[in-house]
Parts: structure tokens; C-alpha cells; sequence
């Protein structure tokens, strides 16, 4: 009876760890060298009055210890879109990257920690928190990943911490058994029903970070390039210099949905980094900063399907001109981040980036403004 007993105890230990092992454990592979395309190499900010306000209002006011609400004003009406003091990964993932960039050490560790906490799903993070349920959606946005992959890299580098340049490359190795699937980077995996996307978004392509990461063996660069092409490959043409704003595995067709355009500039940000823009890019990018007319959305054929403007593409376009070595056009671009500050101290979101009038003040527009006041 005793030996049985020990029998069916070690069986059922055998069956449990099997069951915790379903998904084979990544091999964690370590880059060598420097990933200088990650950090700011740049110093044209100043502003620094503006810069204090806002950061001022962002730690009093959205930063939280779990997260960053998405908007200032608790907007209670819920759809598939993030508001009100929904939590993001993607706001994080700005606010690690402005601490790395920054050197605010103790404040990226112990703000890392709490996103460990609050939004890991295991081998990649939630995209969400629900603000009202705090619960966590099953899917991540691979973008919002790899900019804190990005992020804790970049902290390593400054701090020279192996711990976290391990804590960096363990992160992207897990991802690429969920979101990254060899060359392709798509947009999302649902932990519950153990799908991926099969849609790449092309400004989920950081390619910074995945050529840095990536460049551990033969294999795993020629990856890389085909990630490249892929977004090259989505140029719509000279007259309207930007990119497609996805591309579908299923069909092997890119898409020709209107272009949201923010994420054809981090598209943009994205080439820029790794010094592959075209130059015929940047010309149309001082047009539209000259004119002060850079509007929320586009056909693919060029024509405005939007007419609002958005603090946080300016605030792209500068970042863009940072990496192109180009000061005067950083701070034209600034100029106009700018003139969205909230300056009236009786205002709800003095120092905000927003509206004053409805308290509005989102944090994606935000963080993309500090962090780019950085270079």
C-alpha cells in the first residue's frame, strides 16, 4: 500500500509538470556590443519651462503604480477603444524609455517592476487594463513589447547592467514564441485562445530594436532582413512618400485602408532610426511643418481623410528630424508641440498637452512629447 501510494504521488507530479511545460522554454540569446540606434545621440531641446510642466502634470496627475491613464478625463464610455483611466502598455512603455533615456535609474527599476506585475502575461504583456475592472486583455500589442524590450536595452547600455541586458534579451526571446513567428512581427497573440494575428501593422516593425536583437546568429539576421524589405517594400511612391499601413499574411497583399498617422510616422521613426529614410520623406514631413498642416488620417493615395491635427505626430516629427540630424526643423516641429500646453494655473491639467476646456489630455500625445523633448 505504501509503495503505491509513493507511485501515484510521483505520477501526479510527472502529469502537473508536464502540464506546467506545455510550451517549450526560449533560448535566451544575448547580443554583443553596443545598440547605439536605440539611444538619443542628439541635444537641440531646450524648453526646458515647458519640459518641467509637463512633467510635473504627468507625475501628479496620470502616473500611476500600476500604469498611466490614457486620458486625464475618466471618460466612462466603453468600446474597443482605450479611455479614460484604462491603463495602456504602450504609455508605459514611453515613460520606461524617457526614464532610461534619462538616467532616472531608481525610477525605471521600480517603475519596471510594477508593469512586471500588473501587465505580464508570462512570455509577453497585456496591451490593456480595464480602468473600471482592472482586468487585463488576453492580447498584446507587439509594438507596445518591443518598445519596453527597447527600453530595459537601453538601460543596460547605460548602466552597464547585465542583469538587464538579460532581462532584455529573455523578453524578446519569449516574444518570439507568441507575436514574432521568424520574419514576420504581427500585430497580436491572445493568450487564451493560443492565436496570433495574422496581420502585420508596419509600424509595429522597431526596427532598431529588432536589428539589435536579431544579429545573434546568421539565421536570425537574415530574419531581420526580410522585416526590412517588408516594410521598403510598402512604399506607396514619391508623391506621397509614406508607407502602407499594414501588410496581410493571408492574402500576402498590403493593405489600403486608410493610413492612421501616427503609426505611419513611427513607420517613419522606425527607417529614420536605422538611417534608411528617404529623403523624399523628409521633404514632404518640412512641408507639412511649414504649413502647419498635418492632418490625423490619409487615403493611400495622399488625400486628407482627416482634418484634425494631433500634438503627438508633431511630436513624431520631431523625433524624426532629430535623427536626421536636422535642428531646425526638430525645434519648427517643437514650436508646435508646444502651443498645445495647458498654461492657465487654474486649469484642471495645468502643464498638460490637451484641451482645457473639456479636460482632455491623452497620454499617448503626452509621453511622446516628453520623450522627445529629450533630444
Amino acid at each position: 500500500m505504501f509503495k503505491k501510494t509513493i507511485s501515484f504521488w510521483m505520477l501526479l507530479t510527472c502529469v502537473l509538470v508536464l502540464a506546467g511545460c506545455g510550451q517549450k522554454q526560449p533560448q535566451t540569446k544575448i547580443p554583443k556590443g553596443e545598440s547605439s540606434d536605440l539611444t538619443i545621440s542628439t541635444q537641440y531641446h531646450k524648453d526646458q519651462q515647458n519640459v518641467d510642466l509637463l512633467h510635473s502634470f504627468l507625475k501628479d496627475s496620470m502616473i500611476q503604480k500600476a500604469g498611466i491613464y490614457t486620458n486625464f478625463k475618466d471618460d466612462q464610455n466603453k468600446d474597443d477603444v482605450a479611455t479614460g483611466h484604462d491603463m495602456l502598455s504602450e504609455s508605459s512603455g514611453l515613460w520606461l524609455e524617457y526614464l532610461a533615456q534619462t538616467h532616472q535609474n531608481q525610477a525605471f527599476r521600480d517603475f519596471y517592476k510594477n508593469t512586471k506585475k500588473y501587465f505580464d502575461q508570462g512570455r509577453q504583456f497585456s496591451y490593456r487594463i480595464d480602468g473600471k475592472t482592472k482586468k487585463k486583455s488576453n492580447v498584446n500589442a507587439t509594438l507596445d513589447d518591443l518598445r519596453i524590450i527597447r527600453a530595459l536595452q537601453i538601460y543596460a547600455q547605460n548602466t552597464n547592467s547585465k542583469k538587464y541586458h538579460r532581462e532584455a534579451a529573455t523578453r524578446f526571446a519569449m516574444l518570439q514564441t507568441t507575436s514574432i513567428q521568424k520574419d514576420r512581427v504581427l500585430d497580436f497573440y491572445d493568450v487564451h485562445t493560443k492565436k496570433a494575428s495574422s496581420k502585420s501593422s508596419l509600424a509595429y516593425y522597431d526596427l532598431a530594436t529588432l536589428k539589435y536583437f536579431e544579429s545573434v546568429s546568421k539565421k536570425e539576421r537574415g530574419y531581420y532582413q526580410k522585416q526590412l524589405k517588408l516594410v521598403q517594400k510598402g512604399y506607396l511612391g514619391d508623391i506621397f512618400p509614406l508607407y502602407a499601413p499594414s501588410f496581410d499574411w493571408k492574402t500576402e497583399q498590403y493593405g489600403t485602408e486608410n493610413l492612421n498617422t501616427s503609426e505611419a510616422l513611427i513607420t517613419v521613426l522606425h527607417l529614420a532610426e536605422i538611417g534608411k529614410m528617404k529623403p523624399e520623406t523628409l521633404s514632404w514631413l518640412k512641408m507639412q511643418i511649414d504649413n502647419k498642416k498635418l492632418y490625423n488620417s490619409y487615403t493611400t493615395a495622399g488625400a486628407i481623410a482627416n482634418h484634425d491635427q494631433s500634438t503627438g505626430n508633431y511630436a513624431l516629427v520631431a523625433m524624426i528630424f532629430a535623427k536626421n540630424d536636422n535642428q531646425e526643423y526638430y525645434q519648427k516641429a517643437m514650436d508646435l508641440v508646444w502651443k498645445s500646453q495647458v498654461q492657465s494655473k487654474k486649469s484642471k491639467i495645468y502643464g498638460a498637452l490637451g484641451d482645457a476646456k473639456s479636460n482632455d489630455a491623452y497620454s499617448f500625445n503626452n509621453l511622446l512629447a516628453l520623450l522627445t523633448s529629450q533630444y
